[in-house]
Order: structure tokens, then C-alpha cells, then sequence
């Protein structure tokens, strides 16, 4: 008698009560979508609190792009056997008497030329007028008196809302004035004692986390000095062509509108948009539409001179930044906080790149002795080692 064979069991099918409700594809879509929403409200919640601190913080920020930009004009003066207050005092003064020197001879061509600016602005307006009634549009002088009545009413009913700006503007030089003096204040220390600030800030992480976060902010730290050098290269080359092409094309205060295209530099696209019409219409009102079209056309030589040469070849090589990352930058950094937004995006984003490849690339792990670089014990089991025995990490060559 021949045993039975014994079919395979074939597996049951899951009851439809089992199979999930929702598909596989919006639990991942959910499961990001939470995690991205608390990431965006976590973000916002940091950037209110810090808009509610601006004058803390952006003292901070501005004397860490000022001491990324000093620290190695006191690291020479200190390896030449220069003491160290001497080196940072002796700093701090010079880029004082820099900044009040400069000023004093802007000041000084400003009130010359102003006059005389005033009186050509005049003898625009007159020209302007003259258009207007023997121009295309044949206006009579009494519809242009008009006009100018109509608009100095309009000014009589909006003088509280202008009082109330000029009062406003009052209140922001007290508040840059207090700002300054906390910027130079911070300064000293950040030049004096940044290396123990520094070490101070990685103990607050575990143990395990000092190396990475050491390593990363140091990275970070060299972008930063990077973007600094080079933006003052990228702004003096902005204002010396700018202000050269106006003294040449005889436009009246050609060397502070040099200082302004300077100045407007450091904020990307929008400072040299900014500047760049002023400097259009500051020839426009001095010596006429031909002088005003060969000042646009110097400004546009320059503009793309910047855009094509040194942005992608020199300060793209420095912080490792695409245009359109920096253009995006820009935007939300304005959108958020205005010009110091604009002012701020740029070196942040430096930062921030910076740091994260550092992490995600675990540049620590390489680098088995990081010259300066605090071990997992913390400061306490510090030791001295020479730089030659130090590996770079992938992010350390700029």
C-alpha cells in the first residue's frame, strides 16, 4: 500500500482585514514629511529668538568675520616674537586708523563736491523742466506748479508718518553706536582668548562628539577667513574700477562713490545692483544722459569683469559655493532679515558647508592627530604635537 504524498502547503493569504490601510509609499512620504516639519519649525522658532536678540547677535557676527580676517596678522606678529596684547592692540589700531582715515577723506571730498553737485542738480532740474514744456508731453507751467502743489500736500499730510521715521532712524544710530562699541569689545577677546572660547564651547559636548565638532569647526573657521579675504579682493577690485572709470569720465564725487561700491560689495548681487545705480545716477544729475550711458556701460564692464572671472575662479574655489546657492542665499537671508540678512547669508552658508561635509565625510577619522584638535578626554589630556604629524582632512585645503 503506498503511502499518501503529502501535498505542500501552499502559504494562506492574508485576510484583507490585515493588509495595510496605507500604502508603503505615503508611510515614507509621511514618516520625511513629520520629521522636515519639525526640522522647519524648529528652524524658525531659532531664528525668532534671535531676531528678539539682533543686538547680541550680530555683534557677534560681525567681529567673528573681523577677527577671521585679523587672526592671521596676529599669528605673524606673534611668531616674530611680538607679545601677544601687543599684537592685538597694535591690530585693532591700525585697522582703527584704517577705517577713521578713510572716512575723514570721504568726508572731506563729500563736502567739497556737494556744493557744486547741488548746483549742477539744479541746473538738472531746470533742463528738466524745460522739457517737460517744450518736450513731447507740452505741459504748461501751470499744470507743472500744480503737479508741485500736489505733492508738497501730499508731504504736509504724511509729516507725522515722516517724523516717525526720522525718529526711528534716531533710535538705530543709538542702537549701531551701542553695537559698535560691543563689536570692538568682543573683538579683543575673540583675538586675545579664541582659542580657549573655542575649547569652552566643545566641552559642552560628549566626549565622543569633541573630536568631530573640533575638527568640523575649525573647517568651518577657514572658510570663514577665506570668504572674508577674498570678498575684500572681489570689492576692492569693484570699487577701484567703478570709482577709476568716474574720475575719468569726470563724475563728481568719484572717490566716495568708490567707497559706496566698496561698502555695497560685501552684500552679493544686491550691493552691486544698488551701487551700481547710484553711480548711473549720480552721473545723470552732474553731466547728462551721455555721461550717465558711458557710467553704465563702465559699471557693467565691471559688474561682469566680477561675475565671470573672480566669483567662479576665486571665490568659488574659496568656500566651495555654486552662484545659484549663493543667489538663493541672498534672497532668504534678505527675505528674513533684511540687509544684514543679505549681509550675514553668504558667510553662513561658507560655514555651514563647511562643517556638514566635514561631519558627513567623518574628517576626524583621517585625521589622527588634528593640530589643535581636543582628543576624547577633553583639554585635560592635551598634548603638544607637531603640525608635520598632523594628516590633513578632506576639506582642509581650500
Amino acid at each position: 500500500m503506498t503511502p499518501v504524498q503529502q501535498q505542500p502547503e501552499r502559504p494562506s493569504q492574508a485576510a484583507p482585514s490585515d493588509r495595510p490601510v496605507v500604502p508603503f509609499g505615503m508611510q515614507v512620504a509621511g514618516a520625511w514629511a513629520w520629521r522636515v516639519g519639525l526640522v522647519l519649525v524648529v528652524s524658525a522658532m531659532v531664528v525668532w529668538l534671535l531676531g528678539q536678540v539682533s543686538l547680541l547677535v550680530i555683534p557677534l557676527m560681525v567681529a567673528a568675520l573681523f577677527s577671521a580676517l585679523l587672526r592671521p596678522l596676529v599669528n605673524k606678529l606673534q611668531s616674530v616674537g611680538v607679545p601677544q596684547w601687543l599684537a592685538v592692540s597694535g591690530t585693532l589700531v591700525g585697522l582703527i586708523v584704517v577705517v577713521v582715515g578713510g572716512l575723514f577723506l570721504v568726508g572731506r571730498q563729500m563736502a567739497s563736491g556737494l556744493a557744486e553737485l547741488a548746483s549742477q542738480a539744479l541746473r538738472g532740474l531746470i533742463q528738466v523742466q524745460d522739457w517737460l514744456t517744450t518736450g513731447p508731453l507740452g505741459l504748461s507751467n501751470d499744470q507743472i506748479d500744480k503737479y508741485l502743489q500736489e505733492a508738497l500736500a501730499a508731504l504736509q499730510n504724511n509729516s507725522s508718518t515722516i517724523v516717525s521715521k526720522a525718529l526711528g532712524i534716531g533710535s538705530g544710530f543709538g542702537h549701531f553706536g551701542a553695537g559698535l562699541l560691543l563689536t570692538v569689545f568682543i573683538l579683543v577677546f575673540y583675538l586675545l582668548e579664541g582659542e580657549n572660547i573655542w575649547a569652552f564651547v566643545v566641552r559642552l559636548f560628549p566626549r565622543r562628539a569633541r573630536s568631530p565638532i573640533d575638527g568640523a569647526g575649525r573647517r568651518g573657521w577657514l572658510s570663514l577667513g577665506n570668504y572674508v579675504r577674498i570678498q575684500i579682493l572681489v570689492a576692492a577690485v569693484d570699487a577701484i574700477g567703478i570709482g577709476a572709470g568716474a574720475a575719468i569720465i569726470q563724475v563728481p564725487l568719484a572717490l566716495p562713490l568708490g567707497v559706496l561700491v566698496f561698502v555695497g560689495s560685501f552684500i552679493p548681487v544686491v550691493g552691486a545692483l544698488v551701487t551700481g545705480a547710484v553711480a548711473v545716477l549720480l552721473a545723470l544729475v552732474a553731466n547728462g544722459w551721455v555721461n550717465a550711458l558711458i557710467m553704465l556701460g563702465i559699471v557693467l564692464l565691471v559688474q561682469q569683469l566680477e561675475s565671470h572671472l573672480l566669483q567662479p575662479f576665486i571665490m568659488g574655489r574659496a568656500v566651495n559655493l555654486h552662484p545659484v546657492a549663493v543667489i538663493l542665499a541672498v534672497t532668504a537671508g534678505s527675505t528674513v532679515a533684511g540687509i544684514l540678512g543679505a549681509l550675514f547669508a553668504v558667510p553662513v552658508l561658507a560655514v555651514a558647508n563647511s562643517f556638514i561635509r566635514y561631519i558627513a565625510a567623518r574628517g576626524w577619522e583621517p585625521d589622527l592627530v588634528l593640530p589643535g584638535a581636543l582628543p576624547e578626554g577633553g583639554l585635560e589630556d592635551a598634548t603638544e604635537v607637531p603640525a608635520s604629524s598632523a594628516r590633513p582632512g578632506p576639506d582642509t585645503q581650500q
